[in-house]
């Protein structure tokens, strides 16, 4: 089972507000575990999130259409 990470932690690993992943739990934008009226993030929960915004570079032949 991953670490149950709390709001701060999760906040300190994505080098983001503790306000930031609260709005991702309200929006249900990212999972979450309840214990009690706690919320805990699993670590694979947050690697998923980050995952999911990943964004690949462009290549030269996509700006351009032909090949470099």
């Amino acid at each position: 089972m991953d670490q149950l990470l709390t709001v701060p932690q999760a906040a300190a690993r994505l080098n983001t507000s503790v306000r930031f992943v609260r709005r991702l739990v309200a929006e249900r934008r990212i999972e979450f575990v309840k214990v009690g009226r706690h919320v805990r993030i699993s670590e694979s929960a947050l690697t998923a999130f980050v995952v999911a915004g990943t964004v690949a570079p462009l290549t030269a032949h996509d700006i351009t259409g032909r090949a470099a």
